[in-house]
């Protein structure tokens, strides 16, 4: 089976939300582009990039595969990497997250300087320096000939849903930043990913936009920007038949014909990141029509309702068009967030970018 499914990367979309940003705030922007931007391969597309003082990854392969297609700028890994990464670290002018005090204790060995933010941690429970501890850190850091700290951070946890809790951590980040603007020079203050920009924290410089510059809301209720989405999957018609009534449709017979139907089966499946959770209740566009999904979704294809449909061979087939189906439909049928759809649409669908 020839593949023929594509994520088109739309340009001037990807342009058009950071510009939206810029209306919003002056604030200095850190574009997050791990997990292969999203799953968009903007990260690959440097002339979508290049003009960032700063770009945010997860990491270090992330970061070093940026180095080697020639990006020159600084790179900032969001999450602590390991020490078995150091090497790479120094070799590929690396800026890491940093909170845990044997990794600083590790670094602070080095005969190298590395530029480091530290990760206040606020109330997201997973990594950071609890404030009670920042003292024993400053203090590491301080006997140290090597360690810049360039920048601090957090992470907001609830700031769609939890307007007080947000604000108790934007007051513990507060306290962490003054204490630590009494020993170094931070060149960067960061706290607001997508849904935390509405707080706009006064004392940050920096943000770090995610899902809105692939052109997706953070919530249900983010009317903050006029965003486009980048990016449209689709793939093509493989093979078109008509059954009779009664006839059963994929894996496990999970669909039966109640008529004679036009089935046709199309060129993508769960092994590109088409969700099984669409088996029989999902849709897709063809042709400028909305047509069910019928049968199990498989690993390479799966079976759509085209009767009554003008169509063919070849013709496209949109998971989401952005205009009868956007992604953010086909994640809240699927009880999910379109981060996760997006971001795990595999290697197997080649990306395309358009102007």
């Amino acid at each position: 089976m020839k593949r023929t499914s594509i994520l088109e990367i739309s340009k001037s979309a990807f342009k058009h939300n950071i510009n939206e940003i810029k209306k919003y705030t002056s604030k200095e922007i850190m574009p997050v582009i791990k997990a292969s931007a999203y799953g968009t391969y903007i990260n690959r597309n440097l002339e979508l990039i290049k003009d960032f003082n700063i770009v945010g990854v997860a990491l270090i392969s992330e970061a070093i595969e940026l180095r080697e297609l020639g990006f020159k700028n600084e790179i900032f890994t969001l999450y602590e990497p390991y020490i078995e990464d150091i090497d790479n670290i120094i070799k590929y002018d690396i800026t890491i997250g940093v909170s845990d005090i044997n990794f600083i204790k590790k670094l602070s060995e080095l005969n190298h300087q590395v530029r480091v933010h530290l990760e206040i941690e606020t109330g997201m429970g997973r990594t950071g320096i609890f404030l009670d501890k920042l003292g024993d850190i400053i203090n590491i850091i301080k006997k140290s000939n090597n360690i810049i700290v360039e920048g601090v951070y957090t992470h907001f946890s609830s700031c769609d849903t939890d307007e007080e809790y947000t604000k108790k951590q934007i007051e513990i980040f507060r306290q962490a930043v003054e204490e630590l603007k009494k020993h170094f020079n931070l060149k960067y203050i960061h706290s607001e990913a997508s849904p935390g920009l509405r707080y706009n924290v006064d004392f940050c410089n920096l943000i770090r936009p995610g899902i809105i510059i692939y052109g997706h809301k953070c919530y249900r209720d983010f009317d903050e920007f006029n965003l486009e989405p980048v990016s449209k999957l689709k793939t093509k018609i493989c093979f078109i038949k008509e059954v009779k009534e009664g006839t059963s449709i994929g894996y496990g017979r999970t669909y039966i014909t109640d008529k004679t139907t036009k089935v046709a089966t199309v060129n993508i499946g769960y092994a590109d990141g088409v969700r099984r959770g669409l088996s029989n209740k999902g849709y897709v566009v063809v042709n400028g029509k909305k047509v069910p999904i019928i049968g199990r979704i498989c690993m390479d294809s799966f079976m759509i309702d085209v009767t009554g449909i003008d169509c063919d061979v070849n013709d496209d087939v949109y998971i989401w068009d952005n205009e009868l189906i956007t992604l953010d439909e086909v994640a809240s049928e699927l009880d999910t967030i379109s981060y996760e759809i997006l971001s795990t649409i595999t290697d197997r669908v080649e990306r395309k970018f358009i102007d």
